[in-house]
């Protein structure tokens, strides 16, 4: 979401309350599961716009994984149910819409838990509507969010303001933008061999962490950051902006950001004004990866992206749980899913329904299972990640760190190293 004050994140979530408990009134709020044998379990994704296909692919990982273990997490019989967090107007994920979807997740009689959200402006919106279910807190993992102040200390109030009832509600199986910015500004500077770096946020919450995280590590590594700016999504065009890149010196533009905000128009202009991306390095973190409209640009060639986890080739490589899935997927859809976080996905569905097979089948017993206690972990043998998932239960954090560096070749995301940052 473009960025706001918190303020204007504590009024949404008041708004939501509201509507919660206008819910509640209307008989229509649910009592948390209530221990019946017949639970829902519910995905938060953007259906609508650039990441669509990504989102569409997850769902359907998801159903395929539930298909294969027979609909069960022990004794419970699990039906999962898509919640879209976007809008055709925006086509992309809509702060209105994830404001809504919180207060309709808590109002689900049936719903324990919730595979999500995809963008972290969107958690920070419906995470504390969770916290304050009067039957829960209801539980939340996510596949994709890198946000740092989600679980950790970060911006003003992180991640405290998140957990209003002071539990925590909130677990996600996939590193933080820390980590993310690091291992990207360690590649540039050692790899790379760049010298001075422009970094570009598009005034959003994830990406005015990535980028803050990116030049951090990009000055501790020796690189000098020559600027630091926000790009408007509704412009039709950045020239004048590259322009003052192009003054600077820069031998590297950083995108911290979503390609959904006018990212195609973003990457013509750069190589417009600055020349290709071997001449001026162009690099971006995940929230630009899994895009097949990024990677039909001719303009793309040589841009390189992070990824916070591993991609599909690396987790199948070893064999086990993933294949049987992704072959399954190729079976009925033929084809892989597009990007890396469809598995991640099922990662982060596997923990939710570790905790309801070990809970009383209500919320609150969902997520003390993870938020509590030894927490979750699915070892590796049992992981669609082919590597074991562990979740802090103090912070709702996984103890793997991957990073993946890649490289756009011949119209596709060519995998380059994978670092593991400590």
């Amino acid at each position: 979401m473009p960025a706001r004050t918190i303020t204007r994140i504590i009024a949404l979530g008041a708004v939501a309350a509201l509507s919660m408990t206008a819910c509640a009134k209307s008989g229509d709020t649910g009592s948390g599961g209530s221990g019946s044998k017949d639970l829902v379990i519910s995905t938060d994704l953007p259906l609508q716009g650039s990441s669509a296909t990504q989102s569409d692919d997850t769902n359907k990982l998801i159903q395929l994984y539930l298909d294969q273990v027979g609909g069960k997490a022990g004794d419970y019989n699990i039906t999962l149910k898509p919640y879209d967090d976007s809008t055709a107007a925006k086509g992309a994920w809509d702060d209105a819409a994830c404001a809504k979807n919180a207060v309709d997740h808590v109002a689900n009689t049936a719903e324990v838990a919730v595979m999500g959200t995809f963008n972290s402006g969107c958690a920070k919106i419906e995470v504390p509507t969770l916290n304050n279910d009067s039957t829960g807190p209801m539980l939340m993992v996510s596949h994709a969010n890198t946000n740092v102040g989600l679980t950790k200390k970060w911006d003003t109030g992180e991640p405290d303001k998140y957990y209003p009832t002071g539990t925590r509600n909130y677990a996600r199986v996939v590193t933080t933008d820390d980590y993310q910015g690091q291992a990207a500004a360690t590649f540039a500077a050692d790899d790379l061999k760049v010298k001075k770096a422009f970094v570009l946020n598009d005034n959003q919450t994830y990406g005015l962490g990535v980028a803050k995280s990116f030049a951090t590590s990009a000055k501790a590594a020796g690189i000098e950051v020559v600027g630091e700016q926000s790009w408007d999504a509704k412009q039709p065009n950045y020239t004048a902006l590259f322009q003052a890149v192009k003054a600077s010196g820069a031998d590297l533009v950083y995108l911290g950001g979503i390609y959904d905000n006018n990212g195609g128009q973003l990457i013509k202009d750069k190589v417009a004004v600055l020349g290709d991306n071997s001449k001026v390095r162009l690099f971006a973190p995940d929230g630009f990866t899994g895009y097949d409209d990024l990677l039909k640009l001719p303009q793309a060639a040589g841009m390189n992206l992070t990824f916070a986890g591993l991609t599909q080739d690396q987790l199948t490589k070893a064999g086990g749980a993933s294949v049987k899935l992704l072959d399954a997927f190729k079976a009925k859809y033929g084809k892989v899913p597009q990007g890396s976080y469809p598995l991640y996905g099922v990662a982060a569905t596997q923990v939710i329904l570790a905790a309801i097979a070990k809970s009383d089948g209500t919320r609150k017993s969902v997520t003390e299972q993870v938020l509590g206690g030894e927490g979750i972990t699915i070892p590796q043998a049992e992981s669609v990640t082919g590597k074991e998932i562990k979740i802090d239960p103090t912070t709702g954090d996984t103890t793997a760190k991957d990073i993946t560096v890649e490289i756009v070749k011949d119209n596709e995301e060519t995998f380059v190293k994978a670092e593991t940052v400590q």
